[in-house]
Order: structure tokens, then C-alpha cells, then sequence
């Protein structure tokens, strides 16, 4: 189940997933790009991108303007389908509309063999490797992992600091991962000042010790965070 969760009234760039990329609203181009791999669904905030999906063929569901994250927002939609608690439930972010199908499906082998472990929490994401001049923007969220690859930290910060010498950088891409029953648990999650401080909602798992499984992948791929991240896609297009 892949759920995409679409927010209107984005308070960095209003309206970023209606615009338009190459003939397409950035959530139609996210969603087709991964609508063979299993049923996809967008999560809206507004009725108008309920009804551009709709215009698109893409299956949508209304949930609140409140969420405070676009997990939280999956997880009203998850409710809303009523899915069962081993569903491995991925949400693709409405503004990544270059991500590889690849990645989703890596990230869905990853998930799916924790669960056959009986892992007690299934959470995963994805990253790669990237260059120190790359890991000074803000934009590109960085990871740092431990020996099991899971995550200790993420940061909008150049981390980790290179001190010692010898550092390498990895850059978290935008999609997670989930079996319902341990969405449900993240969401039930209490405040964590940590997510509020970078805006980053994968640190309230870090911030109640919970494990999130990272998946190396290649990617050459983008969110679009900016407008000139916009401008940068749509030359893709030309």
C-alpha cells in the first residue's frame, strides 16, 4: 500500500504540489511514477487536490487540515481504508516526483523481511551517499547511521562534524515505511521536542528510542523543496 500525503497551504512554498511539472501536477508525476507497484492512494488536505487526482484517475481520500506531519496524515488515511495491522503501508512524500520505483520497491523488501523476523517496530527509510558540498544544504536532510544501519540521528546540520577527518555523508530521501500496526504506535508517539526543532517528523521515533531500518540505494532523484528546486525540474522537461 503506498498512501501520499498532500498538504495545500505548505507554509515554504504554498501550493508546491500542484505545480505544474512537464504537463503534470507534481502529485499526479509522484503518483504515476509509482502506481505499478501497488495500489496508491493521496491523502489531500483540500478538495482541489482531491479533485485533480480525480481528473487523473488517482484514487484520493480527504483527511484534516491539523496534521501536524505527513505521517500522521497517512496514518487518518490508513484508518479511513480500515487497513489491517501487518499492511506494510509506504508513504512516498507528494514532492518527490522523480523517485525511483527501485527505491520503493527496496525499501518494501526491506520492511517485509523485518516483518517475517517479527520485528517488535517496523519503521524504514531510505538514503545514499553524498558529497560534503551537498551535506552544507539545509534542504537535503542528512543521516547518520550505526553498525546495523539504523538511524541515530537526522539533521538539517552538515552532520556528522568533520573534526576527526575522514567523514562521509549520507543524504536521507524522502519516503518511510511502516507495518500499521507500528504506524499506529508512531503516531500515538508523545511530543518530541527534537521533530519541532529541525521539523523533521522521523526524529520523534529517534526520540522515543525507536529503531528506523535505513536502506542504502542509488538514487539520482529530487525533492522539490524550493522554487528553484521547481525551476530545476521543470528543465527536466524541456
Amino acid at each position: 500500500m503506498i498512501i501520499i500525503p498532500a498538504r495545500l497551504a505548505s507554509t515554504r512554498f504554498p501550493q508546491k504540489v500542484l505545480a505544474d511539472i512537464g504537463g503534470l501536477p507534481m502529485v499526479v508525476r509522484t503518483a504515476q511514477r509509482v502506481a505499478h507497484l501497488d495500489r496508491v492512494v493521496v491523502a489531500a488536505d483540500d478538495e482541489i487536490i482531491m479533485k485533480v487526482c480525480k481528473e487523473y484517475g488517482i484514487e484520493t481520500m480527504l483527511t484534516s487540515t491539523t496534521h501536524k506531519s505527513g505521517t500522521d496524515r497517512i496514518h487518518e488515511c490508513a484508518n479511513l481504508l480500515k487497513l489491517n495491522d501487518d499492511e506494510i503501508i509506504i508513504n512516498v512524500q507528494a514532492d518527490e516526483p522523480f523517485i525511483e520505483p527501485e527505491v520503493v520497491k527496496s525499501l518494501m523488501s526491506k520492511l517485509q523481511l523485518l516483518q517475517e523476523a517479527n520485528a517488535e517496530f517496523i519503521m524504514g527509510s531510505c538514503y545514499n551517499a553524498i558529497n560534503a558540498e551537498s551535506a552544507e544544504d539545509p534542504n537535503l536532510v542528512k543521516v547518520v547511521l550505526d553498525d546495523k544501519e539504523n538511524a541515530i540521528y537526522f539533521s538539517r546540520a552538515k552532520i556528522p562534524y568533520n573534526q576527526g577527518g575522514g567523514a562521509k555523508y549520507f543524504g536521507h530521501i524522502g519516503i518511510y515505511g511502516f507495518s500499521k500496526k507500528s504506524l499506529n504506535e508512531f503516531c500515538n508517539l508523545g511530543d518530541a521536542p527534537l521533530e519541532d526543532i529541525e521539523k523533521l517528523e522521523q526524529l520523534r521515533a529517534i526520540y522515543h528510542q525507536k529503531k528506523i531500518t535505513m536502506v542504502k540505494v542509488a538514487s539520482t532523484g529530487f525533492g522539490i523543496d524550493t522554487k528553484e528546486d521547481l525551476a530545476r525540474a521543470v528543465e527536466i522537461f524541456l
